[in-house]
């Protein structure tokens, strides 16, 4: 069993004390990860025998703490590591898809959305407490409300639902608008930015022969239209999108708030993810 020097233990664990889930550390511009020091990977390379993996340095923009905050203030002998994700710059317009959730391999950390810096939680090292107790602390999230959200966003990470293939295929073309749309400085981009979330429920299931699908568009209880363009209109134009071929039938939709749904809704059905489907074949 591994000896722990009383001492040390003591100014780890007094230095960490501070520390909280998406705090950041904006000091520290490296990231471990195992690959080929060579060509990046290629099929060739993952079909070698024996590939020369070593552990690679790369530069970012900081790293955040992904780690629950119970566990990164218990003792090191205890929870002797930490998990931290890399800081990545994002463009401005990709913004506000993020905090949405749109884009759930990002997180958004409050106290750097100004420099439009995200987590890259595709990106994922193991640290000792010993070396992050070395580092400059810069708080992540301001308030219960921004802690929530961030572990939120990292519990969408790794909670996402399989959607299947051709239910992708389906909604390809909408997807496309949606992530075309988003940034743009129109009516639609403005009404999509203001979107809480978009949920889907398949009846009864989706392993069905034939599929009923309920797409949500949940909008905020104050953004009752934007400049005169109404939310109806809108979703005529986003379902007209939507083929009505294929084991899919009836699709309908409906833009609501919160307040419209019931928990029951809510829980059956599931958040649409823009990274996967917008990655699906077409």
């Amino acid at each position: 069993m591994q000896a722990f020097d009383p001492g040390v233990v003591k100014r780890v664990d007094a230095a960490l004390e501070p520390w909280r889930q998406g705090d950041v550390a904006l000091d520290e511009d490296w990231f471990v990860h195992v690959g080929d020091p060579g060509e990046p990977l290629t099929e060739a390379a993952a079909d070698a025998e024996g590939p020369d993996l070593q552990a690679l340095t790369s530069m970012v923009a900081g790293l955040t703490v992904v780690t629950q905050t119970c566990d990164v203030v218990r003792s090191c002998t205890d929870r002797p590591y930490l998990e931290v994700a890399p800081l990545a710059e994002v463009a401005e317009h990709d913004m506000p898809a993020i905090e949405h959730g749109h884009r759930p391999v990002l997180a958004v950390v409050p106290s750097v959305r100004d420099r439009r810096l995200v987590a890259d939680l595709d990106r994922v090292m193991t640290i000792e407490k010993a070396v992050a107790a070395r580092w400059t602390r810069t708080p992540g999230c301001t308030g219960d409300a921004e802690r929530r959200a961030f572990a939120l966003a990292l519990a969408r990470k790794r909670a996402r639902f399989a959607f299947p293939d051709d239910f992708a295929d389906c909604v390809g073309k909408l997807v496309k608008r949606l992530v075309d749309k988003h940034s743009k400085q129109s009516d639609e981009g403005a009404a999509l930015r203001r979107l809480r979330e978009i949920r889907v429920l398949a009846s009864p299931s989706w392993e069905a022969g034939a599929v009923g699908v309920m797409l949500w568009f949940i909008r905020n209880e104050e953004d009752i239209d934007y400049e005169g363009t109404r939310w109806d209109e809108l979703l005529v134009k986003w379902l007209g999108l939507l083929p009505t071929t294929g084991r899919f039938d009836p699709i309908d939709g409906a833009v609501v708030t919160l307040e419209d749904m019931t928990a029951a809704e809510y829980v059956a059905s599931d958040p649409v993810d823009l990274d996967r489907l917008s990655g699906a074949p077409r």
